[in-house]
């Protein structure tokens, strides 16, 4: 096993990886919200469209997952998109438990339209990064929340003074 990283004696906010990550977060969410302040729809409502686009979600639980959303959130969120003939709700033929979401046309079209601010948001916030180094940072988030993904967390015992 490697070295590992962090020391409990010098581990501080400066160089803390989740310290980072919620500040990001932080600043983001608000900046990324107001894109859409003169909108019929959220960043929320961008953000579910673009998991039914890409694949990432398929159903109601998938989205909540994602998004971090508890489950009665996620189902207004759909409400309201399905409301706008944005979203589709189809009942799987091979588990009618499971009801699955896709994007009609007029969604995929709406998607693709809104995504221009964000596009223009992230490109001005990565101004002054090289190419290489924006995917290597892309590279690097998804190594390390496809490792917290696939690993369950684990309560280790800590060691005695």
């Amino acid at each position: 096993m490697a070295k590992p990283f962090y020391n409990p004696e010098t581990y501080g906010a400066h160089q803390s990886i989740g310290c980072w990550a919620r500040r990001l977060n932080n600043l983001m969410t608000p900046q990324a919200e107001a894109l859409f302040a003169e909108e019929d729809l959220t960043f929320s409502h961008w953000i579910a469209m673009m998991r039914l686009r890409d694949g990432v979600s398929a159903t109601c639980a998938d989205l909540s997952r994602h998004m971090n959303y508890d489950s009665g959130a996620t189902t207004r969120l759909v409400d309201q998109l399905e409301q706008r003939g944005l979203v589709e709700r189809v009942r799987s033929k091979s588990d009618r438990r499971v009801v699955n979401l896709s994007l009609t046309a007029a969604g995929r079209d709406t998607a693709k339209s809104l995504s221009v601010r964000v596009v223009d948001y992230w490109n001005d916030l990565l101004d002054g990064f090289s190419h290489e180094e924006a995917a290597m940072l892309i590279s690097l988030l998804m190594r390390l929340v496809t490792r917290m993904e696939s690993e369950p967390m684990r309560a280790k015992k800590t060691r005695a003074a």
